[in-house]
């Protein structure tokens, strides 16, 4: 039997573990459980579906010890940010268990006799089974930003995980089974990245969800496409993080650091391209190597550690040519840029400058904890750097010029804009991107209604 998912330690290297992908009776079982779960859950009650979330995020919260030194093993998180993910999920279980009823009840025209009805309203019901293919980087949370949503909309799931976090895909598969949710409401299909397709084709799957890389979500939202189903892509990002003259250069810094370096660089959100104003550029940059110099690089079991290893040795060799390329066309190491020596997937916090359009690192995204600085004159000039390349995830801007916020808000190419802060992602606000960053949106309102069918009703 082939083997489609492996876990390797990051920090050693070594394949600890490997699991057998489903056969291709195993697939269909599951598409087929999934089929009737939708069926029954579509006609269960709101405030059941509630108490069943409620009762798998008390699951969740309670094994917490367990499912965080479990993606430290898979993909290298530290530990103290794995346990923050877990409590993120729960949190967002909770508030749509909380909110969904209310995101999808019925909204009636005000004024029904303008379209010559008694009554008009919007419903949103669910469409049944619906595919997540999602990436490594935030092995529970990526997912649960999903099925949260989506199993409280009346929907149910199937899920094709990362190849190396085969633990937390089989963690998911029987969480929500174990809440009360019917059997098949939610389940992993341990299936490798050439299944895909069929499972879109698949007619009982009525939609998509994918969370990874641009080629990635090229090929899935195609075939999707093919087939007529709705997708939501959340993409890469690029994310611009811009400081003004007028910016808290000590809290702006201190905060880059942590937007940059979280879950090792290995973010989507992450700020990775550092836009300063050359009335702070000096101090600023400054101030944010100093910062970034005091990070704990080591074993991510260890609660001290603060930067752990890249999740694979493709994503250190990924790392490690942008930065290569760079320093051979001029650009200025500010910090680390080395490859270290020694086992596991490791990249130091690295800061880079005078960059060039020749320059990989530009256009790019760098997945790792690597930061490029640039330096500009005007808001004008911020901006056109920030929006040069194609992806739209992002953004922040520093500064306590009220006309500036309005400017950058307004012409930043990005889903969202974080004034004064680094970009979280929250349940209550939709999430996502332009460009090659994806279309759809998850989380908030948006994100429950995305995998709805907004009915219109009319009566005479």
């Amino acid at each position: 039997m082939t083997m489609a998912m492996s876990v390797t330690n990051p920090s050693t290297g070594v394949v600890e573990k490997e699991y057998p992908e489903d056969t291709a009776a195993v697939v269909e079982a599951k598409i087929a459980l999934a089929q009737s779960a939708h069926e029954s859950l579509r006609s269960e009650s709101f405030a059941q579906r509630a108490l069943w979330m409620l009762a798998s995020a008390d699951l969740m919260e309670s094994e917490v010890s367990s499912l965080a030194p479990m993606m430290v093993r898979e993909m290298g998180k530290p530990i103290t940010q794995a346990e923050a993910e877990v409590l993120k999920c729960v949190k967002c279980m909770r508030f749509y268990a909380a909110k969904a009823e209310g995101f999808l009840s019925a909204e009636p025209l005000a004024d029904p006799s303008s379209v010559n009805a008694s009554a008009a309203f919007t419903t949103y019901q669910p469409l049944g089974v619906i595919l997540a293919v999602m990436p490594w980087n935030y092995p529970l949370w990526q997912v649960m930003r999903f099925a949260a949503p989506a199993l409280m909309a009346g929907n149910t799931g199937v899920l094709k995980h990362a190849s190396n976090v085969p633990e937390s895909a089989l963690y998911l598969h029987t969480l929500f089974t174990r809440g009360g949710f019917p059997e098949g409401a939610f389940g992993t299909l341990m299936i490798g990245a050439s299944g895909v397709n069929a499972v879109i084709d698949d007619w009982r799957v009525k939609a998509v969800t994918l969370t990874g890389s641009e080629p990635a979500g090229r090929a899935v939202a195609e075939r999707a496409g093919r087939q007529i189903k709705k997708s939501v892509m959340e993409l890469g990002g690029s994310d611009a993080f811009v400081v003004m003259s007028t910016a808290d250069i000590a809290q702006s810094a201190k905060v880059a650091v942590t937007a940059r370096v979280n879950n090792n660089g290995q973010s989507c959100i992450a700020g990775k391209r550092f836009i300063i104003h050359e009335s702070v550029y000096d101090a600023w940059v400054s101030a944010f190597v100093a910062e970034m110099a005091l990070l704990v690089m080591g074993d991510p079991m260890d609660p001290a550690t603060q930067v752990g290893p890249l999740a694979t040795q493709n994503g250190q060799r990924d790392i490690s040519a942008l930065v290569e390329d760079a320093k051979g066309k001029g650009a200025t190491i500010l910090l680390g840029g080395e490859l270290p020596s020694g086992p596991g997937y490791f990249y130091p916090p690295t800061i880079i400058a005078d960059l060039t359009p020749a320059m990989r690192m530009t256009m790019e995204e760098a997945f790792g904890p690597l930061a490029s600085v640039y330096r500009v004159s005007s808001k004008e000039e911020a901006i056109e750097i920030a929006n040069q390349t194609t992806f739209g995830l992002s953004s922040a801007i520093w500064s306590q010029d009220a006309d500036e916020q309005k400017f950058f808000t307004s012409e930043l190419d990005a889903g969202a804009v974080f004034i004064n802060g680094m970009t979280i992602s929250y349940p209550e606000l939709a999430f996502g991107g332009v460009k090659d960053s994806g279309f759809g949106r998850e989380l908030g309102a948006p994100g429950i209604r995305e995998f709805t069918n907004m009915k219109t009703i009319w009566q005479a």
